[in-house]
């Protein structure tokens, strides 16, 4: 991995002092903040000198806490409860909101209900909080999974309850734009991967099997999906935060490249030289899932001058050499 710099990299390689310079003292909230990309959001803001105010969830660890920068100020928000919400916006007076808080976006199990109210409840309750103040900028992070099979698509199309919640997000936070005027733009990452993945998702246990000399199973691996690395997520959620002009605009970050998931499954298999088998369709596809899941690169760059600029095979090795740093006496090759 490369170290950070002190500067903010938004994912194309151009003018990381002109983005400190954006965010340096501005008061920001980012809710979700420990999670996968809220993690690597926070510690861009801080490195760009933002007044940082970190959203937790009332039962996070401290562990997870623990992972956020020193300087970040943490406040507990339950999005599910308009009240709790409606406090912490006030004791962070934002100018800028990122709200990442969800639930389901590796949890292929998780309920309708619980979906709705948190992802969609709770995006409800932060527009409802944020009504009245002057903000420059809302970006609310939904999922590409909104969209379903992209290339028939007519609208969107989710094939979870994950990306129907967030798909119902997306409707009312552009209801609040068109009605109330509320400056909001709408994030939409592709498959987002990276260091610090939750371990159960498809490339980090596919990583640690690889290097453990394990087998691993998995569906039959056709499906194909836009691979976009964690750190050109949050650059991109940066870009699209500080970008003139795009309220109301809903944009994709991605790589524009799609990929199958057997073959991102056999390059870390090359990679790492691993021992144990790929047990392809050894494993039942979603029920209802898509088999192509694609982003509009080209429309966000249009917009905003950002495109990603990790490769895949780049963004697989920083994975495996992050997850070798995490255990490197259990991990052999051969």
């Amino acid at each position: 991995m490369q170290e950070s710099t002190g500067q903010v990299s938004t994912g194309n390689g151009r003018g990381s002092c002109r983005q400190c310079c954006a965010w340096s003292k501005r008061r920001v909230l980012v809710t979700g903040a420990t999670g996968f990309i809220g993690r690597r959001l926070t510690a861009m803001l801080v490195d760009a000198g933002a007044d940082l105010w970190a959203g937790l969830i009332p039962e996070e660890s401290a562990g997870s806490a623990a992972q956020l920068p020193s300087s970040a100020r943490r406040l507990t928000i339950d999005v599910r409860d308009a009240d709790s919400v409606a406090q912490a916006v006030a004791k962070a007076s934002p100018e800028i909101v990122f709200h990442l808080a969800a639930i389901g976006v590796s949890e292929a199990s998780v309920g309708a209900r619980d979906a709705l109210a948190v992802n969609t409840g709770g995006t409800i309750n932060l527009l409802e909080a944020l009504r009245e103040r002057k903000v420059g900028r809302i970006l609310l992070v939904g999922t590409s999974y909104e969209y379903g099979a992209r290339q028939a698509r007519e609208g969107l199309d989710p094939f979870s309850f994950y990306g129907a919640s967030k798909a119902a997000a997306w409707a009312f936070a552009r209801a609040y734009w068109r009605a109330l005027g509320i400056p909001i733009v709408v994030a939409r990452p592709g498959q987002v991967y990276g260091p610090g993945q939750p371990g159960h998702t498809l490339i980090a246990a596919a990583v640690r099997a690889a290097l453990a000399g394990s087998d691993f199973a998995m569906t039959h691996g056709e499906q194909s999906r836009d691979f976009v690395f964690i750190d050109d997520v949050a650059g991109g959620l940066l870009a699209l935060a500080a970008a003139p002009g795009i309220e109301g605009l809903s944009l994709d970050l991605g790589t524009g490249v799609m990929t199958a998931i057997r073959e991102v499954v056999q390059a870390i298999w090359a990679m790492t030289r691993a021992q144990g088998k790929v047990l392809a369709g050894e494993l039942p596809a979603r029920a209802g899932e898509a088999m192509e899941v694609a982003v509009d690169a080209e429309t966000t760059a249009k917009h905003t001058g950002w495109r990603a600029s990790v490769s895949l095979e780049e963004g697989l090795r920083r994975t495996i050499d992050a997850v070798r740093q995490e255990s490197p006496n259990g991990v052999t090759e051969a």
